[in-house]
């Protein structure tokens, strides 16, 4: 019999145990769920099982890959239980739009009127699907039998983007009666999703699920209207363009339409980009504008643009830097684990920024500082700036949106902008893509390039920056005045190209590997596209080089 080791210790299971009967042993062990195995370095589901010696390890809910294994499950059943309600005839189709919060917001397209009474019947249905523990299979089909069972449901999005697909094999899952494809791994049955919530949301459905942080609590955050207005922008910019899904985009590439495609998604944003400064300046008071963001959302590149369109309303822009007033290093807060958290409020000197900008408001002339990030101390260097009738100040930085930042500035004079890059296009209609891996993949290849930052060291630090986010930023972006979407509908295809090699060099043994794995499985949807196609100023020319800014 196979030999099992775990936290060190052998034991002995039949040929044919499975991952599951397994974790059910040590489950008491864990807090939270186990999710799925790593068994001699590689990740296994747990209906998987064991044929050979090895060494597991398990994966619970609250690790990135678990929480990622619940929620993919969980949309699954939600698909399932809208069919069941719908009925077939129907012809129901369930969308996965985006993430507003803590849910997933999704739509139904075909012939179904989309009530309070209607969701209340699919949740009802959702719970039932859990409470009888329905198995969850998969099976490796041949690409052709798979793409004949996705057009007899209806499924012409999966039809289309199978087409790209190399392999000649797909794994197909099952639930009852409804075969799909999804992105990544599956629980083994229904019962795994203890907690949810579903309700009615704007023309659609919202699905909330718990948080990584907490598994075990289902959180409902509070709503975000901005938030969904700007992201329902992008999502129907993309479907009047036709391209709904990387099939769609794909599509377009290869039809030799990319630099159209191309030219109109920069005007969109340049048009967008105009209608901001314009609010600025019919606003006569307005003498900051904040700009706050995620990590990797093309602050830098917005402001030069803005600032440009600010000009031509004869205003004249002066970029800032929040950075520059970071607190010396040796009065830098630290984590608990000794490392510097210079995403905290307290890195920042906020008393010497409102200082500063009091004078600039109150017409002094004010010398600015410079912060020197290799002696890690604040310097004046002689860059003294006084502010005219027409000029205004363009500040960026994680904290612009936090009046803490800005206590001391008459609310009449700023004006605040929230950037980032929401991505809203799909894999297919039931796998999204999550708008942090395009910011992480923009994050991977502008590190290499400007700062020699292997994609090892970035996918690393990645969890510290989201923690930074989730505590520094996004609780503040619904109070903007105005929202920007910085991400571009072709800009996936453009940065595979950068992003892959980089991937590549991440070792089978490092713990960066499965991450690495899982962005190179997701990249390998997309036809590639040449950058010689995008403009100077284009935001996407901020991550993969050739930017007529100084970014």
């Amino acid at each position: 019999m196979p030999q099992v080791t775990i936290n060190g210790v052998s034991k002995e299971y039949e040929k044919g145990t499975t991952f599951e009967q397994i974790a059910k042993e040590y489950q008491s062990e864990y807090k939270y769920r186990i999710a799925a195995v790593i068994y001699n370095g590689k990740i296994r589901e747990l209906f998987k099982t064991v044929k050979k010696d090895g060494e597991l390890s398990f994966i619970t809910f609250a690790d990135d890959i678990g929480h990622k294994t619940m929620r993919r499950t969980a949309i699954m059943i939600l698909i399932k239980a809208v069919r069941d309600v719908a009925g077939k005839d129907a012809q129901a189709k369930t969308k996965v739009e985006f993430t507003i919060g803590t849910g997933y917001y999704c739509t139904i397209r075909g012939s179904i009127d989309v009530t309070d009474e209607f969701v209340g019947k699919v949740s009802d249905r959702f719970r039932e699907l859990i409470d009888k523990a329905l198995p969850i299979t998969k099976k490796v089909y041949p690409l052709d039998e798979a793409i004949e069972i996705f057009k007899k449901q209806g499924m012409t999005d999966k039809v289309s983007l199978l087409k790209y697909r190399r392999s000649s094999e797909i794994n197909v899952y099952k639930l009852e009666d409804f075969y799909d494809y999804f992105y990544g791994y599956m629980l083994p049955n229904t019962s795994y999703i203890e907690h949810f919530k579903l309700e009615k949301f704007h023309d659609g459905m919202l699905l909330t699920l718990p948080m990584k942080i907490d598994p075990n609590l289902l959180k409902v955050s509070e709503p975000r209207e901005k938030l969904f207005e700007t992201m329902k922008l992008a999502s129907d910019w993309g479907s009047r363009m036709g391209i709904d899904n990387v099939g769609d985009l794909n599509d377009q590439i290869c039809a030799g339409r990319i630099n159209e495609m191309i030219l109109v998604q920069e005007a969109l944003q340049e048009r967008r980009i105009g209608e901001i400064a314009k609010k600025i300046h019919d606003r006569k008071d307005i003498k900051f504008v904040m700009i706050a963001g995620p990590s990797s959302s093309g602050k830098t590149s917005f402001a030069n643009r803005l600032s440009i369109q600010l000009r031509t309303y004869g205003m004249v822009p002066h970029p800032i830097s929040l950075d520059n007033y970071f607190v010396n290093r040796e009065f830098t807060p630290k984590h608990l684990d000794g490392s510097y958290d210079f995403e905290c409020l307290g890195a920042m000197d906020i008393k010497q920024f409102n200082d500063d900008m009091v004078r600039l408001l109150n017409g002094e002339r004010v010398e600015m500082p410079e912060f020197n990030f290799v002696t890690g101390k604040r310097e004046m260097n002689g860059n003294f700036m006084q502010l005219g009738e027409s000029d205004v100040l363009v500040i960026e930085g994680i904290h612009g949106l936090n009046e803490e930042m800005s206590y001391a500035l008459p609310a009449s004079s700023k004006f605040k902008i929230y950037i980032s890059a929401l991505t809203t296009l799909s894999i297919d209609s039931h796998n999204r893509i999550p708008t942090t891996d395009g910011r992480l993949l923009r994050r991977i290849v502008r590190d290499a390039r400007t700062r020699g930052a292997s994609a090892k060291a970035t996918i690393s630090m990645w969890p510290s920056v989201r923690a930074g986010e989730e505590a520094n930023i996004f609780p503040f972006q619904e109070e903007a005045d105005e929202m920007f979407n910085s991400a571009q509908i072709y800009e996936l295809a453009v940065i595979k190209q950068y992003a892959e090699p980089l991937l590549f060099s991440i070792g089978k043994n490092e713990p960066e590997y499965y991450e690495a794995k899982r962005l190179l499985k997701f990249l390998d949807y997309f036809v590639s596209v040449d950058n010689s196609f995008l403009p100077k100023n284009s935001i996407c020319r901020e991550f993969v080089g050739g930017s007529c800014f100084k970014v």
